[in-house]
């Protein structure tokens, strides 16, 4: 899929975001760690929000979450999203105890039998030749 043909709005990678990127076009998603008190850390960033450490290491996650919180959403008009509603957006948190918003996906046909708790697995969407999205669907789907 080319840039052009995808409507929604894009991550622009930096140098501390880059990494991320980089693992999840990969399809092998990495978060930060910090090496000094042993925190997981949730969005990329430069130092440690624990310790201040800036001695931060890039790991493998496994990929395994559950729904800490989620909306479904019926009305977007925006472009790109309109064609898709209903969506569900969640709040994940990953096995490594950090959490991250994104989309479950493949939740039809009946999207308000999703639930706070559910087990998701991560998968990945190449929206753009550049660009790879973390998405999740249920573990047991």
């Amino acid at each position: 899929m080319s840039a052009t043909t995808y409507q929604k709005p894009l991550p622009v990678p930096d140098d501390v975001t880059r990494p991320y990127w980089d693992s999840l076009k990969q399809h092998a998603m990495q978060i930060q760690r910090c090496p000094a008190c042993d925190q997981h850390i949730f969005y990329p960033r430069g130092l440690c929000p624990t310790c201040w450490s800036s001695e931060l290491a890039w790991e493998p996650v496994s990929g395994q979450g559950t729904i800490h919180a989620m909306a479904i959403v019926h009305a977007n008009r925006a472009p790109g999203f309109a064609e898709e509603v209903p969506y569900i957006v969640v709040l994940v948190e990953l096995a490594e105890g950090v959490r991250l918003m994104s989309n479950l996906i493949d939740a039809a046909p009946d999207p308000e039998q999703v639930k706070i708790g559910m087990p998701v697995q991560l998968v990945y969407e190449d929206v753009t030749d550049e660009i790879t999205l973390p998405k999740f669907r249920l573990a047991n789907a």
